[in-house]
C-alpha cells in the first residue's frame, strides 16, 4: 500500500474527505458501531457534492460538530491492491478546530473519543497515521495555522 500527497488534482478525482479534528487542543477520533478501532472522521463524496461540503457533512455526521473552523491541508492518494482494482484513489485532507458538539450522534458512529495523542488501535493503520503525520509536517495538527 502506498500513500502519496499532492498540492492539487482535478476536482473530479477527489472521492473522499478526511478531517483531522481537534477540540480544546486534543484530537477527536471516531469509534464505528461495528468495530473496536478508532479512526479520523471522513467519508465518501456524494454525487454533485463539493468536496468541502463532503468534509463538513462527514465531520458533523461522525462527530456531532456544529461549530467549527475547517481548512484544507492537501490532497492525498492511496494505492492498494485490494481497493479500486489497485488504481490510485484520491481524497482531500482537512484540518478542523471544533468549538461545539451536538449532544447526540446520528450515524454509524458509536462514540467519539477525545485524546491528546494518536491511538494505537487504528481502523486504517496503513493510511490515517500517514495523514496525521503529513498534516503535522505542514503545521496543522499541532493547533492549525
Amino acid at each position: 500500500m502506498a500513500v502519496k500527497f499532492y498540492e492539487k488534482v482535478d476536482d473530479e478525482l477527489l472521492r473522499f474527505a478526511v478531517i483531522i479534528a481537534k477540540t480544546d487542543g486534543k484530537y477527536v477520533f471516531c469509534k464505528h458501531r461495528s468495530r473496536e478501532t478508532l479512526e479520523v472522521p471522513g467519508g465518501h463524496r456524494e454525487p454533485g457534492e463539493q468536496i468541502l461540503d463532503t468534509a463538513k457533512r462527514e465531520l458533523y455526521e461522525e462527530t456531532g460538530a456544529v461549530d467549527f473552523d475547517i481548512q484544507p491541508v492537501c490532497v492525498y492518494s492511496v494505492i492498494a491492491k485490494d481497493n479500486f482494482d489497485g488504481n490510485e484513489s484520491f481524497g482531500m485532507l482537512y484540518f478542523a478546530e471544533i468549538r461545539e458538539f451536538e449532544q447526540e450522534l446520528h450515524s454509524e458512529i458509536e462514540k467519539i473519543v477525545i485524546m491528546d495523542k494518536m491511538p494505537t488501535n487504528w481502523t486504517y493503520p496503513d493510511i490515517q497515521p500517514n495523514l496525521m503525520e503529513e498534516a503535522e509536517r505542514r503545521g496543522f495538527a499541532c493547533g492549525g495555522r
